[in-house]
């Protein structure tokens, strides 16, 4: 887009739907009604969820593993919350890690087995974590997810760390 002269929402609502069929195809009538804020696909507000999380920035950066697990608390209560009372389970977690300069990393796990409780979830997510340090940038963000959601299911919990 940007070798069109296309950089910004009002440049792309500029342009014609012939112009940009020539140069996108049928994305090119995506595109001009898109820029014009009309979209007439029927909302699916009953689609399947395909995971589950949350993530806080933080007003410093953290250098410390101490901090960013205490950071981490916060996050893992706000995604059980929602977990505990869905009926659904999950087998990946996911950690997110955004450094000060803004360089992103994911780092996650899955196992046969679904999670069953917010200790499960905290003692994952930790474990994800503790290997990323100790950091040369601080950490400026923190989130958790869970995925591969299904209906719960019974089952011994799979996910066991040493104590």
């Amino acid at each position: 887009m940007a070798r069109l002269g296309i950089e910004t929402g009002l440049d792309l609502r500029a342009q014609t739907q012939p112009f940009l069929q020539q140069h996108f195809g049928k994305a090119g009538f995506y595109y001009y009604w898109a820029a014009r804020g009309i979209d007439e696909r029927p909302v699916r507000a009953d689609r399947i969820r395909k995971s589950v999380g949350a993530e806080n920035t933080f007003p410093a950066d953290l250098f410390t593993y101490e901090a960013a697990r205490d950071a981490l608390q916060e996050i893992v209560d706000n995604v059980w919350r929602y977990y505990e009372g869905s009926g659904i389970r999950g087998r990946t977690v996911t950690l997110k890690v955004k450094f000060a300069n803004f360089q992103q990393i994911t780092r996650s796990r899955t196992g046969q087995m679904q999670i069953r409780t917010r200790s499960e979830l905290e003692q994952l997510s930790n474990a994800l974590l503790e290997p990323l340090f100790p950091v040369e940038r601080g950490v400026r963000l923190l989130g958790v997810s869970l995925s591969s959601l299904a209906e719960e299911s019974e089952g011994e919990p799979e996910f066991s760390l040493p104590v």
